[in-house]
């Protein structure tokens, strides 16, 4: 294509080789033969149509040569001067590209060549530094070995002339020197003892006070378990207190609503002319939370049907009965409670 520039893509083939140029190669082969068979006719007298012919010399069998019109001959010229001129154009373009990629090519591998020479470079001089250091250091230790091995002999040298010179003032001195190792012997056993003693007190002392501190404290642990207790004992004192205080309050407010509930029930309640004192019917009765008659059961008897009935009767009469308005109270002695019917008393 004309006015763009192809990717060139190597292939690692020489460029006489590449299609391009075998396409330029066949075409170029063709078009010389082709012109140089070609023969011109003269036109005469009478014209016939003007036309060309032209044969194509091969080494295979001949082939007829294309005719064509001479009109058009001048304009195939041009364009296949034009087109070769392209495809040379191409092909070196295509070679200057491949000539750069390849010296690219060459010129990174000098590079990485190069790179790989320095590292080498680079770790000999590492590896000779640390050589180097190396054989300091060995220097440096078999200086130091050398030099202690000196002082040791110096010392060992100066320890044989002071034992020389203790020794040559031993007789002289040998009485002297027993008494003062009597001396410091006497002395260091009785810094010894005094040391004894004194670390005996001072352990002594630490367990006193350990024993002093264990004491305090269970004395304080004592002291404290005995308020917690005291506390506790005052603490259900008054819980006990309140709730007997609780309990009578509730006591006598039952008493004040079971009084009244007797008289409202002993006012319902019309025993039957065949009632005699001595029977007694007892009923269960159980209240909701507003004061109405959830159930109403006959728990004992009286013997007689009139009797039994005429106090299931009054029970049920009652629309309302009354209760208190503590809760508690209410749950304790009025949600379920038996009373007896007698002629003589309701109980």
């Amino acid at each position: 294509m004309r006015g763009h520039e192809r990717d060139v893509i190597s292939t690692g083939q020489p460029p006489w080789k590449s299609p391009v140029a075998l396409s330029v190669l066949m075409h170029g082969l063709v078009l010389g033969v082709a012109l140089a068979g070609w023969s011109w006719s003269v036109p005469t007298e009478d014209p016939q149509p003007p036309s060309i012919s032209a044969r194509l010399v091969t080494q295979n069998e001949p082939e007829p040569s294309p005719v064509t019109e001479p009109t058009d001959q001048p304009d195939r010229d041009e364009e296949r001067r034009q087109e070769e001129e392209e495809e040379r154009q191409r092909q070196q373009e295509e070679e200057r590209r491949q000539a750069e990629e390849e010296e690219r090519a060459r010129e990174e591998a000098r590079r990485i060549q190069q790179e790989k020479e320095r590292e080498q470079e680079r770790q000999r001089q590492e590896e000779a530094a640390e050589r180097e250091r190396e054989q300091q250091r060995k220097a440096e230790e078999e200086a130091a070995r050398q030099k202690a091995e000196a002082e040791a002999k110096e010392r060992e040298r100066q320890k044989a002339e002071e034992e020389k010179r203790r020794q040559e003032e031993a007789a002289r001195k040998a009485e002297e020197e027993r008494r003062r190792a009597e001396e410091q012997r006497r002395k260091e056993e009785a810094e010894r003892k005094a040391r004894e003693e004194e670390e005996r007190l001072e352990a002594e002392r630490k367990r006193k006070e350990r024993e002093r501190r264990l004491k305090e404290q269970q004395l304080e642990a004592m002291a404290e378990e005995a308020q917690q207790q005291r506390a506790a004992e005052e603490r259900q004192r008054r819980e006990a207190a309140a709730a007997k205080a609780r309990e009578a309050q509730m006591l006598s407010e039952s008493q004040k609503y079971q009084a009244l509930i007797r008289e409202r029930l002993s006012q319902a309640w019309y025993p039957p002319s065949s009632a005699t004192e001595e029977m007694t019917a007892r009923l269960q009765i159980t209240l909701l939370p507003t004061g109405e008659l959830a159930s109403v059961n006959l728990v004992s008897s009286s013997g007689n049907t009139a009797f039994d009935n005429s106090a299931l009767g009054a029970v049920k009469s009652l629309s309302r009965y009354p209760i208190p308005d503590d809760r508690d109270t209410f749950e304790r002695y009025f949600r379920q409670f038996t009373i007896e019917f007698n002629p003589r008393r309701l109980r």
